[in-house]
Parts: structure tokens; C-alpha cells; sequence
């Protein structure tokens, strides 16, 4: 699907798919649950799944002569901290924007984890007083004009690299990659369990599994707190790269399956729940997860199994989007471990 598309190789190659046999045991045996593990797949800054989309994105950056990345997320931001890191490895100077999306006070949330990776790297970091909204920010506009107003050249990547032309792509090829990995196992995956906030990698997933009929297996969580617009920007962006990927299909709402039940109580704040699924499955499997995205996914796939949404005996593979730096800044709330 993605042949006629250029690709800036990013990432290590495939990611591996492990099972998660301790979390299966003790959620009782009744699903297998296995990981994928995105968390993994760069050495660019402990990697994440924003790589994976930048691979598609790099090579329309570099044709535009650009000399300057400027991308915009929270505080916290994993995209942010990908894209520095990108623009390390190319040479170019990168612009953030880190607005206070997460009403989150840890004395030291500014200055450790993500937002500490990307100074490292050299980053330019504007910090923005505006709240969470996962559209296109006046914020960033104006970076954007700042870089031209002093000579630069600047690309723009919108928050999560999701509504830009080739935001889904990535995972499109996921979706490929998963389907090669399931023949050499020997395997069949019957559900997908994915994070959503900004919406490519939800969108990206839903395009590639629709090439085999398994579109609504990928079950998005959400942890926006603003399920509405996520759920319209998936669909937007799942529409456009269906088209450009020439899918051959129309992406309709029965397509799109996005759980509303754990992004409380805002975006970037875990709940008791949230915490107690970071910990379980760090203490079963060693395998971490935040509190913004993959605590609140890991979270609903424990529910989900609990509640018996999954049938008896289905295989169910966790994508595991990386964003674990971000748990640094909420140190207090994790002391005692």
C-alpha cells in the first residue's frame, strides 16, 4: 500500500511483538495478550510511535529545502521530543511549541522527561500558556512566521504529526508490518488496542486493517477527554489516506471503534485506575507505560478483558506507542512507586 511513497528509514526495522504471558495469566486465562512494541523501534531518543510517522514526512521536509522542524504539543510532549530528536539525526534546527496542556503542578514538570530530552537536543522551546486542543494553534502559526521573520525556513509538523498530508501513513505500514509478523507466528491478531488523542496513528491502523476486513477490530482508547473532536479527526484523517493509499474502499463510522470510558479526569492526568494499570503492568511484565497515553490504553485493555468485551480465546495485541520520559514528570505522584 505504501510502495509509491518515500520513506526516510528512522526506526530500527520492524518492531517485535512479545506476549504478555503474566497479564494474560492474571486477568484469568481467558485472552491472550500480546505487545508491540513501538516503545522500541529507534534509537533516536528512546523512539515512540511519532518516528514511525515521520519516516513518511522527512522526505517532503527535506524537497522543501526547509532548514528548521517547528512542531507544537504540551509540556509533556512526546512529539515534540521525536521531532528535536529528528532533527538531530537531519542537521536541522527545530522550533517547539510546548503549550500548559496538562493542569498537572509537579515542581519539577517542566524540566524533566520530555521536554529535558529536547533542550539536550538542542531544541529551541517556546513555552506557551494555552490550554489543551488538539487543532491547528495560533501558537504555532506564529512560530512558523517567527523562523521566516528571522531568516529560516521553516516545515511544519502539526501536534502529533497527525493532520499533515502523510500523518497516517506510518502506520498504514504498521498495520503491513503486523500482517508479516502474524505469518511468521503463525497467528492471527483479532483485535488491536490503540491509544487516540491527535488521531493518525488511530487513522493510519484503521486504513491498514481495512486491507483485510479488520477495520472495527482496532479498538482506539481514548485519552483526549475531548472524544468528539478525536473522533472527527480520525475519521478525517483516515478518509484522506485511505484516498491517498488508494485503499479502493470508502472509510465509513462503522470503521472507527473509539472507547470513551478512560480519559478521565482530563487529558494528561491519571486517574486511580489509570495509576493502578502502570503498575500492574510494570510489576507482572517489567514493562512500563505513562500516565498520559499508554497507562490510560493499558487501563482500558484491562477493563475491556475484565468486562469480557474480548470473546474467549481471542488474541489481543497491545500497540505500545512509546511516551514513557513523560512519566518523570510526575514524580511525586509515583514516590513510593
Amino acid at each position: 500500500m505504501l510502495e509509491k511513497f518515500e520513506r526516510y528509514p528512522l526506526t530500527f526495522g520492524p518492531t517485535p511483538i512479545e506476549k504478555l504471558n503474566r497479564l494474560s495469566e492474571h486477568l484469568g486465562g481467558k485472552v491472550d495478550i500480546y505487545a508491540k512494541r513501538e516503545d522500541c523501534n529507534s534509537g533516536l531518543a528512546f523512539g515512540g510511535n511519532k518516528v514511525r510517522k515521520l519516516e513518511y514526512i522527512v522526505p517532503d521536509a527535506l524537497a522543501s529545502n526547509a532548514d528548521t522542524l517547528v512542531t507544537i504539543g504540551g509540556v509533556q510532549s512526546n512529539h515534540t521530543r521525536q521531532v528535536a530528536a529528528v532533527a538531530a539525526k537531519l542537521g536541522m534546527k527545530c522550533r517547539l511549541v510546548q503549550e500548559s496542556w496538562v493542569p498537572f503542578h509537579d515542581a519539577v514538570y517542566d524540566r524533566v522527561g520530555n521536554i529535558l530530552l529536547s533542550r539536550v537536543m538542542g531544541a529551541e522551546i517556546e513555552l506557551v500558556d494555552e490550554g489543551f486542543d488538539i487543532g491547528i494553534r495560533e501558537s504555532w502559526e506564529n512560530a512558523l512566521e517567527d523562523v521566516k521573520a528571522k531568516g529560516g525556513k521553516p516545515y511544519p509538523i502539526p501536534a502529533g504529526a497527525s493532520v499533515h498530508k502523510f500523518g497516517g501513513l506510518g502506520f498504514v505500514g504498521f498495520a503491513e508490518e503486523v500482517r508479516a509478523q502474524e505469518a511468521e507466528m503463525g497467528i492471527k491478531f483479532d483485535y488491536v488496542i490503540v491509544c487516540t488523542v491527535t488521531g493518525s496513528t488511530h487513522a493510519g491502523m484503521l486504513v491498514g486493517f481495512a486491507k483485510d476486513g479488520r477495520a472495527d477490530k482496532v479498538i482506539g482508547i481514548d485519552a483526549s477527554f475531548t472524544p468528539d473532536q478525536t473522533r472527527a479527526q480520525v475519521m478525517q484523517i483516515a478518509k484522506q489516506t485511505a484516498e491517498l493509499v488508494e485503499l479502493g474502499r470508502d472509510i465509513t463510522d462503522d470503521d472507527l471503534v473509539l472507547i470513551e470510558d478512560y480519559a478521565y479526569p482530563a487529558y494528561g492526568i491519571p486517574s486511580d485506575e489509570t495509576n493502578d494499570a502502570i503498575r500492574l503492568c510494570a510489576r507482572l511484565e517489567g514493562m512500563m507505560t505513562d500516565p498520559v497515553y499508554e497507562g490510560k490504553s493499558m487501563q482500558g485493555l484491562i477493563d475491556l478483558v475484565n468486562k469480557d468485551y474480548f470473546p474467549a480465546g481471542s488474541k489481543i495485541l497491545y500497540a505500545h506507542l512509546g511516551g514513557v520520559p513523560a512519566i518523570n514528570g510526575y514524580s511525586y505522584t509515583y514516590r513510593n512507586g
